[in-house]
């Protein structure tokens, strides 16, 4: 009896595991791929692929929505588009098939620009673009000034004596300053060769720290400046324009990418055959 119950038990056990099995392989034969058909109209197929490339190319403001809302609302724009095209009598027109011909021209070429892009931005490349780049450059000297700027010399020297009479220079430059930094005491912030106009920038960068110029003309009046400080200014690291570089070495890559292609196609454009460039707009020639 005992040996009976045992034998039940386990054809009962090996039933089991092969229902599990055959669900398990029931699931993954269903399992939805992109060939998988959503909808027929007219017989004609809808498929889940034609679902995802239709969401890939939507604005980033409909990516946001619900899942649910986008394939309902995917689903119903393919149905439809699928049910009004099946009306068009006829070929379709010339300006369709030549469009559908550019398109698929731009797409192949963008999947081999991508391919090209997967391979050739690494860490190694994007590091050696840094190196060129940042690698052997020497830290800019920045300049932190104020100034003071009125319209006439006189004025200007009265400042410059008022300044070395021991007033502050702040509260002077809100005081005398025509300057749109009077009001925050002349103070410009941080600039770098190049940034002013040259002869305030000789000026200023000739000063030691804390020392105020003479009257320095410019085609904006004239002005007294105080250097407030100097630095270095640091070096970027990688991480900080990891951005730039990525983009910097896509665009590089990819002109590569073209360069190779069309210099090693057997090109050919007809000279034969004179062609007004104005003619592109005559799309009635597609009609």
């Amino acid at each position: 009896m005992t040996n009976h119950l045992r034998r039940l038990a386990s054809a009962a056990l090996v039933a089991s595991l092969a229902t599990v099995s055959l669900a398990q392989d029931q699931t993954e034969a269903d399992a939805p791929d992109a060939e998988t058909i959503v909808a027929t109209v007219n017989g004609v197929e809808i498929t889940l692929g034609h679902m995802i490339a239709a969401r890939a190319t939507l604005p980033e403001q409909y990516q946001q929505l619900d899942d649910k809302v986008l394939f309902d609302g995917i689903l119903e724009q393919l149905v439809q588009q699928s049910a009004l095209a099946q009306t068009l009598e006829g070929e379709a027109p010339l300006r369709i098939t030549k469009a559908l011909e550019n398109e698929e021209r731009s797409l192949m070429a963008g999947e081999v620009v991508e391919g090209v892009l997967r391979d050739a931005i690494t860490e190694d490349a994007l590091k050696e673009l840094y190196d060129r780049q940042f690698g052997d450059i020497d830290p800019e000297e920045e300049y932190n000034a104020s100034h003071i700027l009125v319209k006439t010399e006189e004025e200007a020297i009265a400042v410059k004596e008022t300044i070395d009479g021991g007033a502050d220079f702040a509260a002077t430059a809100r005081d005398k300053s025509i300057g749109p930094s009077g009001p925050n005491g002349g103070e410009l912030g941080w600039f770098s060769s190049g940034m002013m106009v040259p002869g305030f920038e000789a000026a200023a960068i000739a000063l030691s720290a804390g020392e105020v110029s003479d009257p320095v003309e410019t085609q904006f009046g004239w002005h007294i400046i105080k250097l407030n400080e100097t630095r270095q200014a640091e070096i970027p690291s990688l991480e900080d324009v990891r951005a730039d570089l990525t983009q910097e070495l896509s665009q590089i890559k990819a002109q590569e990418a073209i360069r190779s292609a069309t210099e090693s196609a057997d090109v050919q454009v007809r000279a034969d055959v004179e062609i007004d460039p104005a003619i592109l707009k005559q799309t009635d020639l597609l009609d």
